[in-house]
């Protein structure tokens, strides 16, 4: 199949629609937190910010996740090195020693390939309608000054701009750093993931919701975060944080 590195996706007029943070292969984590909530696969729809595997017990499950009917990704940085890992041996390396790619070597030719084709059709960004507004979904960053329908015009026309989506945490620092950043125009909330933070933040109409689902070892992490975006805004985590 082709790859459009955009995907809309109009209002879901009969259920609920989330978004998950980073998985890294926790997807039995996602599993146990959707049948707490009640998620009815025939009406319902999971989002993720990528980053579907690495590091956790479960990446070889990522197919049976994207065939799933309910299931939508975007790429993350992860899914990238995957990709690149095929043809830089640099980068092979670095995946497989230092950032959670060992899987890949149990796994068979055949479903390499599918699991390599498969990564290869999802998209850079995702919008959905809803009933809160426009919600669109990003890896890792946003340009500030750069607007929702610029990004969109971009993605389709510009490898630098995809490695930021992928890679940076240069908004994320200068939150850290004074507390604020600006909106990203066109859109009315920005979905992210890809910086492990303790607890979910918004700020401005940005959403970061990884909280280090694979790090179950670190005192602050080892949290999974949905956020639901329709028919309203909540946020949900698993395991509960401890306060």
């Amino acid at each position: 199949m082709p790859f459009f590195p955009f995907k809309y996706f109009s209002e879901n007029p009969l259920g609920k629609d989330y978004v998950v943070g980073d998985l890294h292969g926790m997807f039995s984590l996602l599993e146990s937190q959707l049948e707490k909530l009640n998620f009815n696969p025939e009406t319902d729809r999971v989002f993720s910010v990528g980053d579907l595997i690495d590091r956790g017990p479960e990446s070889f499950r990522v197919i049976e996740f994207l065939d799933k009917p309910w299931f939508f990704s975007i790429k993350g940085n992860h899914e990238m090195m995957l990709l690149e890992s095929q043809h830089k041996k640099t980068t092979y390396r670095s995946w497989v020693e230092n950032n959670g790619g060992d899987w890949w070597q149990d796994i068979d030719i055949d479903t390499q390939f599918e699991i390599r084709d498969r990564i290869k059709e999802l998209p850079i960004a995702i919008e959905i309608a809803t009933n809160i507004g426009k919600i669109g979904i990003v890896h890792a960053d946003i340009p500030v000054g750069v607007s929702w329908q610029k990004l969109v015009h971009d993605i389709h026309v510009d490898n630098e701009i995809i490695d930021y989506l992928m890679w940076s945490r240069n908004r994320y620092k200068y939150i850290q750093l004074t507390g604020e950043t600006e909106r990203v125009e066109g859109i009315d909330l920005v979905v992210m993931g890809h910086t492990p933070i303790p607890k979910p933040m918004k700020i401005s109409n940005l959403y970061y919701i990884d909280t280090g689902a694979s790090y179950i070892k670190e005192q602050d992490l080892g949290h999974l975060t949905l956020l639901q975006i329709h028919p309203e805004l909540k946020v949900f985590e698993y395991p509960e944080s401890l306060d």
